[in-house]
């Protein structure tokens, strides 16, 4: 696999992260795990445990619920497949980061845009010497407007993280009951279509 970006995106439990975990491991390549999960709870506590558990041993593990883009750097020394999982994860710990009364539109959007930018830029640097980063999300756009500002911004923030790494990414996947669908390869193709 020379390197590159992909995006693999989805609903909750749509198998997102299984299906990027196949992708890693397909490569036949050392792979770096980079985990964004904080664990506040019995219920996140079981969830990462399921990861975990679904992980090949020979998997380099880097935990990384804040600057993430260090964490980019590093597994790529040693290891030419990097799987991110997820930047809504990643995201949610930046905006409860945030102090509330602190959190404006501004604000927020501003956070992301440097946050996803400092990704993109060391997953870029690691494309340049054969290293694949796979970057996981979650859709969390496609239900009715969430009745408290956090959610808003948090819905919001996510939506156009997405877009800005599926604008960098060369492959971006939906999986959907646990399908997957490569939209930049659909997208392509339809645009062909028009130009004939």
């Amino acid at each position: 696999m020379a390197g590159k970006i992909i995006l693999v995106t989805g609903g909750a439990r749509s198998g997102k992260s299984a299906f990027a975990e196949r992708l890693a491991a397909e490569s036949g390549a050392a792979v770096g795990y980079i985990a964004t999960a904080q664990i506040y709870d019995e219920e996140m506590r079981y969830r990462v445990k399921l990861h975990q558990q679904r992980r090949p041993e020979n998997w380099q593990t880097f935990e990384a619920p804040f600057a993430a883009e260090q964490a980019i750097v590093e597994a790529a020394v040693s290891c030419k497949v990097l799987l991110f999982d997820c930047i809504t994860l990643y995201l949610s710990n930046m905006l409860c980061a945030i102090p509330a009364e602190e959190l404006t539109e501004e604000g927020a959007y501003g956070e992301m845009n440097v946050r996803i930018d400092r990704l993109l830029q060391a997953a870029q640097k690691a494309a340049l010497h054969d290293v694949t980063t796979i970057f996981v999300t979650n859709e969390v756009g496609a239900g009715i407007v969430p009745e408290n500002r956090l959610a808003r911004f948090y819905r919001d923030v996510s939506g156009l993280a997405n877009q800005k790494i599926a604008a960098a990414a060369e492959d971006v996947y939906a999986v959907l009951a646990g399908i997957p669908v490569n939209l930049k390869k659909i997208n392509a193709l339809l645009a062909q279509e028009g130009d004939r």
